[in-house]
């Protein structure tokens, strides 16, 4: 098992298999989008592979795959199939903004991979186009009900937004209802990849839930589960339940049990960090797994208390896409 030096597990790996992306958020990425990586700088599946039974050796079980959009990587599927069956991995999700994800879900279910993460900031056309510049909500929607109706677990992830977005706060704590769903409102980060000026958050967590409390009083907090990024609510007589994920205040590094591998191979041990290792590197100047190994838990004994620690000793400013620092 590995432990930090700070007495956290890790047994979580976030792995990024692209950066390329389908949708334009604004706070993700410039209009035009970003310098994609060529695909020889890309980790190829069986480097991912080899990487995850490493790491599953060391005690990583859980595996979320994020981009970018995943399902823009062509033989995804295949990939997903290999990954499963690696030995020591017992949990396999997804996170996805839905667009091309719909035709797939029979096979993930097949799979057996039922978590699925959708990305979806409003649930209002007009103000989806604005904020994603495609005019994709219907294909996210038709994504959202198949998985229901596969009985996948899902939860709405929410980026809030001043002046974007805040209307859609109790539209989609409504969804809660008649949904068994979990709506989760994100704080908006730096990481626009200079696609806008980010002038400090103005939507902290406690600031949604006190939009929320307006018009849900008896909102009542719940008990969260171990290394949970996200505060966790229940609104009587609703069969779903809301989080609020701190992701700018960082309340939650205490606790963190993740760890990010970047579609080019970095490993991040924070999200706020520059990136401490480049596994694909070591892989490809011929290091054996033990070598690997060596060098992973001795970035992981130097690893920041918690994001503020990690984003002082960034190297520049922090500005590049979450499409580049996986998801």
């Amino acid at each position: 098992m590995i432990y930090d030096n700070h007495g956290r597990l890790i047994n979580y790996l976030r792995l990024a298999v692209t950066d390329r992306c389908n949708l334009r958020c604004f706070y993700c990425m410039p209009h035009d989008g970003l310098d994609w990586l060529p695909k020889k700088e890309l980790m190829s599946y069986e480097e991912m592979l080899r990487i995850c039974s490493l790491l599953a050796k060391l005690g990583i079980d859980k595996v979320r795959i994020t981009g970018g959009e995943p399902f823009v990587r062509k033989d995804l599927i295949v990939f997903l199939e290999s990954l499963i069956q690696t030995k020591g991995i017992k949990e396999v999700s997804i996170t996805t903004n839905g667009v091309l994800t719909a035709p797939y879900i029979p096979q993930l279910k097949k799979l057996g991979i039922r978590n699925i993460n959708l990305s979806l900031d409003t649930l209002d056309r007009d103000r989806f186009f604005s904020i994603t510049r495609r005019d994709e909500l219907p294909s996210v929607l038709d994504t959202f009900n198949k998985l229901l109706e596969n009985n996948m677990n899902v939860k709405l992830n929410a980026v809030v937004m001043d002046g974007k977005n805040t209307e859609d706060i109790i539209p989609l704590v409504r969804l809660t209802k008649d949904l068994a769903i979990s709506v989760r409102f994100i704080e908006e980060m730096p990481f626009n990849g200079e696609g806008h000026q980010y002038s400090g958050i103005q939507w902290n967590y406690l600031r949604i839930l006190e939009e929320i409390k307006n018009h849900f009083p008896g909102i009542e907090k719940r008990k969260d589960p171990p290394s949970s990024t996200s505060f966790n609510y229940s609104i009587p007589d609703h069969k779903g339940s809301v989080g609020m994920i701190a992701a700018y205040t960082r309340s939650f590094c205490g606790a963190c049990n993740r760890i990010r591998i970047t579609p080019q191979g970095n490993l991040k041990t924070c999200l706020y960090d520059n990136g401490v290792l480049n596994i694909k590197e070591l892989m490809r100047d011929g290091f054996t797994d033990e070598e690997i190994k060596q060098s992973l838990e001795k970035v992981l004994h130097k690893r920041a208390a918690n994001g503020w620690e990690a984003e002082k000793n960034f190297s520049e400013n922090i500005h590049p896409s979450m499409a580049a620092i996986g998801g």
